[in-house]
């Protein structure tokens, strides 16, 4: 079978793979679509924290099974998967939080993805999808990602929520925190982006950081009170140590993207706010089940993020086309017919 391999930072090539071996406890299925993400491209610049090569990319997958033991599913039905392989006995594990087993293993990053045309998974991260497209099915993990963080951050009704970053996982973070009911206002520097979520994710404020005088739109969108929920999915260590600025008395910050340097902030200033500041790494089972009966509903349009289709034979070829924010690339997906 063909897999596309990167072999080092800013290198792919295509190799003849062995066909994945069926044993007890996993399944084989057949790769459909591949979404490209925010992991795959650091990767391929080599800018990706806990990465090591060569490695086969790819862990937004949309897939129909072919065979193994995992329970109810049948030959040729749609599926997806959750690509965090956890051990279930760590202290995170024992707690329900798989998503970040102390020896998590996610697909494409710890070991091999699905940039192939067959893949063995553990059969218990199998989610079952035939009413869904396969288009639907490969938006599943990166909304979750974005669901994830907004629960971490438990949005009420009403309240002011900034989004700081507008690509793919910010979107989804921008859709889940308007689903729970907050006024979302979304930070970004590129206006494309922005002009993106008002039209297509119909959040209630954008603002160009570069353009802008953000604490002063802050202060007035706000009147005075500041966003009680901040939401970093820039992975920038600059824009996450400015986030803190922004952040109410009481706030909740919640760090989805992740950079390799520290972070600095005011402790005074952290601490007269009585602040909350989490990270909020992959998604569990709750948040997948929530992005899927939210596309169902209709509340998630998967129109508004699919901007780029690429045959997998070509992918190689475009990979670093991707890269580029002249092309408008909101979510890139790769099709293996």
């Amino acid at each position: 079978m063909k897999t596309l391999v990167c072999i080092a930072p800013g290198q792919f090539e295509y190799m003849d793979g062995e066909m994945p071996v069926l044993e007890g406890g996993f399944s084989i299925i057949k790769i459909k679509r591949i979404g490209i993400c925010g992991t795959d491209l650091h990767a391929f610049e080599g800018t990706q924290p806990f990465f090591s090569y060569p490695r086969i990319l790819g862990h937004e997958l949309a897939a129909e099974f072919v065979e193994g033991d995992a329970i109810g599913f049948e030959k040729g039905d749609k599926v997806t998967i959750i690509p965090y392989l956890y051990c279930g006995d760590c202290v995170a594990c024992r707690v329900g939080k798989t998503n970040c087993c102390t020896s998590i293993k996610v697909c494409g990053v710890h070991i091999d993805g699905g940039m192939a045309e067959f893949y063995k998974v553990p059969s218990y991260a199998l989610l079952k999808g035939n009413d869904l497209s396969f288009e639907q099915l490969a938006l599943v993990e990166p909304l979750a990602i974005g669901a994830h963080g907004i629960r971490r951050a438990d949005v009420k009704d009403g309240e002011f929520v900034l989004i700081v970053g507008a690509g793919p996982i910010g979107l989804g973070a921008a859709e889940f925190a308007r689903i729970a009911g907050g006024k979302v206002i979304v930070l970004d520097i590129n206006d494309q982006r922005l002009q993106f979520c008002k039209e297509k994710l119909h959040v209630d404020f954008a603002i160009n950081a570069i353009k802008e005088d953000v604490l002063a739109r802050l202060i007035e969108i706000t009147h005075g009170d500041m966003p009680t929920v901040v939401i970093d999915a820039t992975g920038s260590q600059k824009a996450i140590n400015n986030s803190f600025n922004y952040m109410a008395h009481g706030a909740r910050y919640v760090l989805i993207g992740l950079q390799k340097g520290d972070i600095s902030f005011s402790h005074p200033e952290f601490h007269k706010r009585e602040g909350t500041l989490m990270s909020s790494r992959n998604a569990t089972t709750e948040d997948f089940d929530h992005v899927m009966s939210s596309l169902r509903s209709g509340k998630v349009n998967p129109d508004n993020y699919i901007t780029h289709n690429i045959p997998f034979e070509n992918l190689a070829g475009e990979f670093e086309s991707l890269l580029d924010l002249a092309n408008g690339v909101i979510k890139a997906m790769a099709t293996i017919d």
